[in-house]
């Protein structure tokens, strides 16, 4: 397991896309209602209405340090602490993305959803610390608030604090 947890994000961060030319979805006031992502085993899913927190990694470190803490949790651990988790492997390429990390990916318990068009995520990415774990707090699908974490105990204790 934890060898597919290490590969699985192979080249998940890139430059390529200008992020200064696209507006910015993750600020304080914005509406994250029309986010709807494929999950791990390329279902639609979007935020649930009981859904407080949404984690964002958006290097390959940062999503390697969410998934190694998770898989360390029971599946149910996100939806009990009203969580969710959005993995960008956009930068990858297809092949890649194709081949092994969405196949790891469905290795995990736990649901990620994957922001896998370069586009879309250059959005999300634009105005965030890509090289951090981003958590941005929801009420009724709208953001109030947006802070950063680097480690497991951080993350750890960001979702459990209600």
């Amino acid at each position: 397991m934890a060898l597919v947890a290490t590969g699985v994000f192979i080249g998940c961060s890139s430059d390529s896309t200008d992020e200064r030319i696209v507006e910015p979805k993750l600020v304080v006031g914005k509406s994250l209602a029309d986010l709807s992502l494929n999950n791990q085993f390329e279902k639609s899913q979007a935020l649930n209405d009981t859904t407080t927190k949404v984690i964002f990694a958006f290097s390959k470190d940062m999503a390697h340090i969410c998934n190694d803490f998770f898989v360390t949790q029971s599946a149910t651990y996100l939806g009990e602490n009203n969580t969710q988790f959005v993995a960008d492997v956009s930068a990858a390429p297809s092949i890649i993305r194709n081949m092994f990390i969405i196949p790891g990916l469905k290795d995990f318990k736990h649901t990620v959803l994957v922001l896998n068009d370069e586009n879309v995520a250059a959005s999300y990415r634009a105005g965030s610390e890509v090289d951090k774990i981003v958590v941005v707090y929801v009420e009724n699908k709208t953001i109030t608030k947006i802070l950063t974490v680097s480690t497991q105990d951080e993350l750890k204790k960001i979702i459990q604090t209600k």
